[in-house]
């Protein structure tokens, strides 16, 4: 009897020894089916221990006991239920208080105890906050609408201007939405009117604190937001002088990891700030919530104060987290649910690439004619030399190879262009960012990570490409050239650079006219402009230029994984499918998250039955965190 967990089948028939456990379980999943054995558990317990601590591997919460065989009948009878319930590693969410128990079968879900303690704390937290939504003291009326949006009052921008309005006075909002829809001037306009009900309730400005789970999530935030205040600083008309000092405030935030507002105490493990220490913030903002999994939005709500205002801003339809849970797409489905105003979801994209705005639509919807369609027509459409979207048929390594030569030249081609050969002074701000703006042109996105149709692999073929290329002939036989891209790997809290961080090797020439490599980053996350700036002067922070000898670990970046390239967005993009139509990672969300990058063009590598496959294919992670948040009811 088998169901199926994330792709993957679970089947409950009994091991007589360890030779004798599910394939697919990891070392990790057999110890656990050893540690249960070992302390007591009988067969059925252990088994199931083995299949919990698989799932979890696959992102769920929970393992779901409900499920039926292909021939209809219950997984588990009345009697299977009985004994996992008296098991002594067991503990029953309805039963008896008893000594903490590793695991715990709530319902038809079995839990992991960590798990099953943080769904329970996530969903408690986030019906108390619903529940403290008051009314507002500065309420936004019409004419303060008019001004936030500068006199604007477009029927496209009603979603805006209903989350804008709806925010003041709530300790909980969502702000969901996909590319180009207009999240982060909203999240804008948002903590202008918090910023002021914070104000006319307490007196002083609020402590804002805006934050994302990568660094590059929330460098990207930061930059959205310095350019969305100077626009409406400087804009026609300007922003009424009474929104200054709240504009100052949202300035002077900056951006960071959620680890870094946390205070993560790296190996040592937790956060500086939770239930005992709250975090000193009145107003929260988490961008790219879909990249939140279950025991890090546990910390971040134990850590806020009672009457903190939380704004979770992220696209519901992305990938959810490498961790466990899916915690933005149940939010979002718990809230649909139960309509209070404290759920925004932004429908219209105010891009210019519009004809990419149905390939997306058409990969949510699961809708294969509208995805030919829509691909169809935007091919008709050009932009620049150029179409919008193509589509070419990759089920081969050699067509592999093929494509991958073409996209190296086109990279060397953009490497040419600007000189990269040539040496930057290090003091030409202008001219380093310019160069570093690269690595938004264009960007190769891989499903899967290893194998021959991996970003590894991909990234090894381009840059030993580049290299052969004229323009880099000084530096044929060495690792480090100009025009390289890397991804760094692991966390360097003291050089703030952090895992996702991508970077551009440069020639760099210094005051003296010595010539070094330099790898250049855009500026740390958590730079913050001045307060009393002014939103029109607020510039960004320069350019960050390190010796590649100083860097963490690191690899190639000519390609990423679709879950490297959430919080991030490219000119051009090409999402690479593998040809394995069995692969799990073929499936809605992989694909949307990945061909919504694109700004300007995009490109499908794939078979015709693996995108098929993932068009069809939903993405559901196991858990009853929905549930337990619209249970709650008004």
């Amino acid at each position: 009897m088998t169901t199926k967990i994330a792709g993957d089948a679970f089947r409950f028939s009994w091991p007589r020894s360890q030779s004798d456990l599910p394939e697919l379980w990891r070392d990790l999943d057999r110890a656990v089916w050893r540690w249960v054995r070992a302390h007591g558990g009988d067969p059925l317990t252990a088994l199931a221990a083995g299949w919990v601590s698989h799932a979890e591997g696959q992102g769920h919460s929970a393992l779901p006991l409900s499920s039926n065989d292909a021939e209809g009948r219950p997984l588990l009878g009345p009697a299977c239920y009985e004994a996992l319930a008296q098991s002594p590693l067991v503990d029953t969410h309805a039963g008896e208080a008893r000594p903490a128990r590793p695991f715990v079968l709530d319902g038809d879900h079995l839990y992991l105890r960590r798990n099953h303690r943080d769904e329970i704390r996530v969903a408690e937290a986030l019906v108390e906050r619903r529940a403290a939504a008051a009314s507002p003291v500065r309420a936004l009326d019409d004419a303060d609408l008019r001004g936030l949006f500068q006199g604007s009052w477009r029927d496209e921008e009603e979603r805006q201007r209903a989350a804008v309005r709806q925010a003041p006075g709530r300790r909980l909002m969502v702000l969901t939405g996909g590319p180009g829809t207009g999240k982060t001037s909203t999240v804008l306009r948002m903590l202008l009117g918090l910023s002021r009900e914070h104000e006319a309730r307490t007196g002083p400005l609020p402590r804002l604190s805006v934050a994302a789970p990568t660094g590059k999530a929330a460098q990207r935030l930061s930059e959205a937001l310095r350019q969305g205040a100077a626009r409406l600083g400087s804009g026609e008309p300007p922003l009424d002088a009474a929104w200054a000092s709240h504009l100052d405030g949202v300035l002077a935030a900056g951006s960071g990891t959620l680890h870094r507002l946390l205070g993560s105490r790296g190996r040592q493990g937790g956060f500086a700030f939770h239930a005992g220490e709250r975090l000193p913030a009145d107003i929260v903002v988490l961008d790219e919530a879909s990249m939140l999994d279950l025991g890090l939005l546990r910390a971040l709500l134990s850590a806020l104060r009672e009457e903190a205002v939380l704004v979770l801003v992220g696209d519901a339809d992305q990938l959810s987290s490498v961790g466990t849970g899916s915690v933005m797409m149940d939010i979002v489905r718990a809230l649909q649910a139960d309509p209070r105003g404290d759920l925004v979801r932004l429908e219209h994209g105010f891009r210019a690439d519009a004809a990419l705005v149905p390939i997306n639509e058409a990969v949510r919807a699961g809708d294969a004619q509208a995805f030919e369609a829509a691909f169809e027509q935007a091919a008709s459409q050009r932009r620049g030399e150029r179409v919008a979207a193509r589509i070419h048929i990759v089920d081969t390594p050699d067509q592999l190879q093929g494509r991958l030569a073409a996209w190296a030249r086109e990279w060397m081609a953009e490497l040419e262009a600007v000189g990269i050969e040539r040496p930057v002074p290090f003091d030409d701000g202008p001219g380093l960012a310019s160069r570093l703006g690269l690595l938004r042109r264009q960007q190769l996105l891989c499903a899967q990570r290893e194998g021959p149709f991996g970003a590894v692999q991909a990234s090894t073929a381009i840059a030993a490409r580049l290299r052969g290329g004229s323009a880099l002939a000084d530096w044929a036989g060495s690792i480090w050239y100009p025009g390289r891209a890397v991804i760094v790997l692991r966390n360097d809290p003291a050089a703030r650079l952090y895992n996702g961080d991508v970077g551009l090797c440069l020639l760099v020439e210094d005051a003296t006219g010595q010539r070094r490599l330099q790898v250049a980053f855009d500026p740390a996350a958590d730079a913050a402009a001045a307060p009393g700036s002014g939103a029109a002067q607020a510039d960004p922070a320069p350019v960050r230029l390190f010796d590649p000898a100083a860097l963490p670990p690191h690899e190639d970046a000519f390609a990423l994984t679709v879950h490297k390239s959430q919080g991030s967005e490219y000119a051009r993009v090409a999402v690479l499918l593998p040809p394995d139509a069995h692969s799990p990672l073929l499936n809605r969300q992989t694909l949307y998250t990945g061909l919504s990058r694109a700004r300007v063009a995009l490109e499908l590598w794939s078979s015709t039955a693996s995108t098929a496959k993932a068009l069809a294919t939903g993405l559901q992670r196991h858990g009853r965190l929905a549930e337990r948040i619209a249970a709650a009811g008004p």
